[in-house]
């Protein structure tokens, strides 16, 4: 065990809490220490190995983060916004290395993300899996190459259980986007259409969001010209892609300094 890195997984009862269990558990480089749920969650206290209908493992469930994050030396982290910028300020004090699958932050937690990030190493994704971030480099060349003459959509399905629109995948697609043609992502994003909305603003990066069934996730990029479009996608089928995407991101950033890096950096693709 002395070259497998110590890991806590915050919210461990969910699919991706359960994914990550399983990814970690099967790893030669990566050992569970302990992870957390909500307060008055049934497992809270008990052996993890038990809640999931097997022998005792070792790793205990509790609900106060930083007694799963004591001893850790990586945190991740699939929970809320919220949730998410309390574990960021205990990970900063443990100089645990924080990796962030969370999505649906504000401009103003991202902020104070930033400023946790002086202190550690933050590694935060919309999407951890290889596949979504060759598509964003892909993105971000194309956008480069054509012009305003073709209109941007940002088109993601997912499952009926998500509760964030658009997905952090297809805003990290639209802000590679915009960083493509040179123009502030802010301004160019039209997020919601409905009733009279006139003609479409040149220049505007649209976004479609689908929710429905078990749908993993579906990402599509249109780039429509006059008489021709171009169609970029990415489809997942296995959220075990996120769980070895995330773990690969915690044995990554061991021995990096403080700083705020993303999947990009991991892969070697920035």
């Amino acid at each position: 065990m002395a070259e497998s890195t110590a890991i806590a997984v915050m919210g461990a009862s969910g699919r991706m809490g359960r994914m990550l269990i399983d990814v970690i558990t099967e790893s030669e480089k990566a050992h569970l220490v302990a992870v957390t749920e909500r307060a008055g969650h049934d497992w809270v206290g008990k052996d993890l190995g038990e809640c999931l209908g097997g022998a005792a493992t070792g790793v205990p469930v509790y609900a106060e983060p930083i007694d799963a994050i004591v001893n850790a030396q990586a945190v991740i982290d699939f929970t809320s916004p919220e949730a998410t910028l309390d574990h960021a300020l205990l990970t900063a004090q443990a100089r645990a290395v924080h990796v962030i699958g969370t999505t649906g932050f504000t401009d103003e937690q991202l902020d104070q993300l930033k400023h946790a990030a002086r202190h550690a190493t933050i590694v935060r994704a919309g999407n951890m899996s290889l596949g979504v971030n060759l598509l964003v480099q892909i993105t971000k060349q194309v956008a480069a190459a054509l012009d305003e003459d073709f209109d941007i959509e940002v088109i993601e399905s997912h499952h009926h259980h998500k509760v964030d629109a658009p997905s952090g995948t297809a805003l990290m697609l639209g802000e590679a986007a915009a960083q493509g043609r040179r123009i502030n992502h802010a301004d160019a994003a039209d997020r919601g259409r409905d009733g009279i909305t006139g003609a479409r603003k040149p220049g505007a990066i649209g976004y479609a969001a689908i929710r429905g069934g078990d749908i993993v996730g579906e990402h599509d990029v249109l780039f429509a010209g006059q008489g021709e479009r171009i169609v970029l996608r990415h489809m997942a089928t296995d959220r075990a892609i996120f769980a070895r995407g995330a773990l690969k991101a915690a044995l990554w950033g061991q021995g990096k300094g403080p700083g705020q890096f993303d999947m990009l950096d991991v892969l070697g693709l920035n």
